[in-house]
């Protein structure tokens, strides 16, 4: 996987605003921890731009805070692992159907997580259905 001249974009919101994209997105009223918007297929923003845009990511600041502490992780762990997870998803990935590709995300991601030196959470924590937290 060569990301070499791809920028990224990251927000992060609280769960007012994070549950109000999921819903306008997914179709889900309640908030989550990150979602991934791609754009890689588009091409470059300006004409012969040495970059180009992978997507944006949006995460749930106070979404990340409570995992990093049942986690027993640090905010920035959290924060990294999340930033991985919705890279994966920008690059094509997904989790949501489970089965195969689930696994193939998880261990993507668990791959990933140990390259860049993120700690890795227990086995089950991330590819779970999201908390159905109303706020």
């Amino acid at each position: 996987m060569d990301l070499t001249g791809v920028e990224l974009s990251i927000l992060l919101v609280d769960d007012v605003e994070m549950r109000s994209l999921n819903h306008a997105w997914r179709g889900l009223d309640r908030t989550t921890d990150v979602l991934s918007f791609a754009t890689r297929d588009a091409q470059p923003m300006v004409s012969g731009a040495e970059t180009e845009s992978l997507g944006d990511l949006v995460i749930s600041l106070p979404m990340a805070e409570r995992q990093a502490k049942r986690f027993k992780h640090s905010l920035e762990t959290e924060l990294g692992r999340l930033a991985v997870h919705g890279i994966l998803h920008l690059i094509g990935h997904d989790h949501v159907k489970g089965g195969s590709q689930a696994e193939r995300m998880r261990l993507e991601e668990r791959r990933l997580m140990r390259r860049l030196s993120i700690a890795t959470p227990p086995r089950r924590s991330r590819l779970e259905p999201a908390q159905k937290t109303r706020r």
